[in-house]
């Protein structure tokens, strides 16, 4: 990887790859975010596809890690998995990796459903069908599933 060397590719792979690590060191990336902003910046796809395999190889790139790191955050702003893993989906994190890491990570969604519901509505009690149906959309945007909707709305 010496910028040295006489090939004009050999500059653009080290680039290319210091671009990465900058990001990575910001937060964690999903390879489909990776490729995504280095093409942004103008980076060719044969060195991207090069830097992010490299990446990978030595531990710097993990969907695995991305996925739990996503899972986290977004449990703790109070999103439901159904929205949590629609999310990893579209930043390219496949359906199995996605599961495995909101399995090992395990937030308790009935909690974070119902702290959230608390929080929004406190402890007011809806006024009719009409306001019921709001709250459940509601929770349902969040992600949440049917049983936990159903439980803290009363339909």
């Amino acid at each position: 990887m010496s910028g040295l060397s006489g090939g004009s590719a050999d500059p653009d792979r080290a680039e290319v790859r210091e671009a990465a690590v900058r990001l990575l060191a910001r937060r964690e990336h999903s390879r489909r975010e990776l490729e995504r902003k280095l093409t942004d910046r103008g980076f060719s796809d044969g060195p991207i596809e090069e830097a992010l395999a490299g990446l990978a190889e030595a531990g710097l790139q993990s969907d695995r890690r991305f996925a739990e790191s996503w899972v986290r955050q977004r449990a703790g702003r109070g999103y439901g998995p159904r929205r949590i893993l629609a999310e990893l989906a579209e930043r390219g994190v496949d359906g199995e990796t996605a599961q495995i890491a909101l399995d090992d990570e395990a937030p308790d969604f009935d909690a974070i459903a119902e702290d959230w519901y608390r929080r929004k509505y406190r402890d007011r009690a809806p006024k009719d069908f009409r306001e019921r149906a709001q709250r459940a959309q509601a929770l349902y945007r969040r992600g949440f599933e049917s049983e936990q909707i159903r439980v803290l709305t009363g339909s």
